[in-house]
């Protein structure tokens, strides 16, 4: 297996504090990139900090609210002046509200796209430059096998990740011109916090809802390390030829789909 994939790379990640997020911090440490990490829950973001730190690499944290333009410039601003620049962004920062059209309200259908979708453009808004001017980059945003199929009582968030597909296409035609290559990861369901979550607000068990999240081709959930390691690849010199794809890991869920 190839090491040092990230070399002298700098790395942002947002929603890095759990999750897949700090599954791909600790990852794209291992592999040699300096990492910022940006979330809303600053205590959990430092200690992956400190656990990358405990082990040779270097990071950083940098508290923020992705759907804030000022909080995302002040992050850039942040990674540019400890680090030189920014070499690779994973829009990873998501959340879920599972409800249909007629059960949602109007806040939480703004709260999720501002995260899910907002948050990306404003990410990319100001590291865009910042890429170009150096000769280029990789930017990863995380979208969801249910941006490429439906899913029941999850209509905002449907939405959102299709939106995210699109963008990520859009983006990759606009800037592939200036070295920067835009793709997103589509997983299916992962071993999460926020996975337990959709649980809660579908007043389903656990252990029910785990199991039915479980019937896909490999039979199981996968793991936040598996996504991350898709994320590596997008990241690395071995995608050198890939954008504007929307790279599917879902232990096959969405195989049988039309």
């Amino acid at each position: 297996m190839l090491k040092n994939q990230l070399h002298d790379k700098t790395a942002l990640i947002t929603g890095a504090a759990s999750g897949i997020g700090r599954a791909t911090a600790l990852l794209f440490a291992r592999e040699g990139a300096s990492v910022v990490l940006t979330d809303v829950n600053e205590s959990a973001g430092q200690t992956v900090v400190a656990e990358i730190t405990k082990n040779g690499g270097h990071a950083i944290f940098e508290p923020s609210d992705v759907t804030r333009a000022a909080d995302c410039q002040r992050v850039i601003e942040r990674a540019v002046r400890d680090f030189g620049g920014i070499h690779i962004l994973f829009n990873n920062a998501g959340i879920i509200r599972r409800a249909s059209v007629v059960e949602l309200s109007e806040t939480e259908w703004e709260r999720v796209m501002a995260v899910n979708v907002k948050a990306i453009f404003l990410m990319c808004r100001g590291v865009i430059p910042i890429m170009a001017s150096a000769g280029g980059g990789s930017i990863i945003n995380a979208a969801s096998g249910w941006g490429l199929a439906g899913g029941p009582r999850a209509a905002v968030y449907c939405a959102s990740k299709g939106a995210v597909v699109l963008l990520t296409k859009a983006m990759a035609i606009d800037h592939g011109p200036q070295n920067i290559r835009v793709n997103c990861i589509c997983p299916g369901d992962t071993d999460t916090a926020m996975l337990r979550n959709e649980a809660q607000q579908l007043g389903e068990a656990n252990d029910k809802f785990l199991a039915d999240a479980t019937k896909r081709p490999l039979g199981r959930v996968g793991k936040p390390e598996e996504i991350a390691q898709a994320a590596l690849y997008l990241a690395s010199d071995a995608s050198s030829f890939v954008t504007g794809t929307a790279l599917v890991v879902d232990g096959g869920g969405l195989a049988g789909s039309v």
